[in-house]
């Protein structure tokens, strides 16, 4: 049986993301998760299309990763799967590890981005070790675990006024999931613009 992102996908279907917050604290009730709340009210305000999600909250441990990654990608069939928690220095921050692991390509730019713009708002995001990969037709990305880091990787650095001074990485996210076969994703351009070559632009339907 051939992997779902292994066939042949069509570009107006439904964009189907993977949600993965990985914490050994929150997988065993001593707080509650915060990650997956973020991104899931950070989408509803950035997405222009339809999508659904599908969540996952999972201890720090490797081999449960890199399994849930594949399930994700291979089996549900998400174009888009997000991580938060695990990137740091401890001992237990293996998210990048697993993350490369089961990866086909590595997308560098992306974990240079997240740390770029990070470095913005605290100097310790210089230890961070988030990374971008590409799993068959699916972009894989890790976040940070707080709601506000999430936020700010995913949108960017604004000046007073609101000018864009930083783009966050969504920016090229959108069109990474076109090149790779994948729904079109519009974004709303009050939360994040998504960039693409006018050669890639679609018209916008009339009303």
């Amino acid at each position: 049986m051939f992997p779902t992102w292994a066939m042949k996908m069509d570009s107006n279907e439904e964009l189907l993301i993977g949600l993965v917050s990985i914490s050994d604290r929150a997988t065993q009730g001593v707080y509650a998760d915060q990650g997956i709340p973020a991104l899931r009210d950070w989408f509803a305000g950035a997405l222009r299309n339809s999508w659904r999600m599908e969540t996952r909250l999972i201890a720090d441990d490797r081999a449960s990763i890199e399994a849930t990654l594949i399930e994700l990608v291979d089996h549900v069939g998400c174009h888009l799967v997000l991580t938060t928690g695990g990137t740091g220095p401890a001992a237990r921050d293996v998210t990048p590890e697993a993350t490369l692991a089961i990866a086909d390509k590595v997308m560098p730019g992306f974990g240079e981005e997240m740390r770029r713009i990070s470095l913005h708002f605290v100097p310790t995001a210089i230890l961070s070790r988030q990374v971008g990969v590409i799993r068959g037709k699916a972009l894989i990305l890790n976040l940070p675990g707080q709601p506000k880091s999430i936020r700010e990787t995913l949108e960017g650095v604004r000046a007073a006024d609101g000018t864009v001074l930083v783009n966050g990485i969504f920016a090229a996210v959108p069109y990474c999931i076109d090149l790779l076969g994948g729904p079109y994703v519009e974004t709303a351009d009050e939360v994040i613009r998504a960039f693409r070559p006018k050669s890639a632009l679609r018209a916008k339907p009339s009303t």
